[in-house]
């Protein structure tokens, strides 16, 4: 999914938490006319899965990062310590006008910048969440698997 993370610094979205519930989908099945290859199928699952869910914390990790820079950056803006150099390098335009000290966590806290920023961690946190609880799963398969098996054994009569 994101091999290239290192090389890529916007692809937070090429794993979508839709295409990870997608996968989800079709991974969480359990033929149970076959168990015995579902159980060998755990240890694949759990290793695509933390995978993905390593690769994802990385991006997270690196999101939480680049926030803090933007934050750092919006006081200074905000304060109207910024020079002319730096605004221009963001293609950010002037204050116009003379923020007070108190009222500029309000003008941050509202900034276009910040929010969009702090949506998108949350939704990567919202993805790593469901990798985390997909792995939790795949942890508890096997004892499904042994449920599924007891339970044919039961319904056949047989004591296991």
């Amino acid at each position: 999914m994101n091999d290239n993370s290192d090389n890529n610094d916007n692809n937070e979205y090429e794993t979508t938490i839709e295409m990870v519930h997608a996968l989800w989908a079709s991974d969480s099945k359990i033929d149970d006319v076959e168990l015995d290859i579902e159980s060998l199928k755990i240890p694949q699952l759990h290793s695509k899965y933390m995978k993905i869910m390593n690769d994802e914390n990385r991006i997270l990790n690196r999101m939480m990062f680049t926030h803090k820079m933007l934050e750092k950056d919006k006081f200074e803006y905000y304060s109207g310590k910024m020079c002319q150099e730096d605004l221009d390098e963001r293609n950010w335009k002037p204050l116009a006008l003379k923020i007070l000290k108190g009222d500029v966590a309000k003008y941050m806290d509202g900034d276009p910048d910040v929010v969009q920023n702090l949506v998108m961690i949350g939704d990567q946190r919202e993805k790593v969440g469901l990798l985390n609880s997909i792995i939790g799963s795949v942890n508890n398969r096997s004892f499904q698997i042994t449920n599924a098996i007891k339970w044919k054994q039961f319904t056949n009569g047989i004591n296991g």
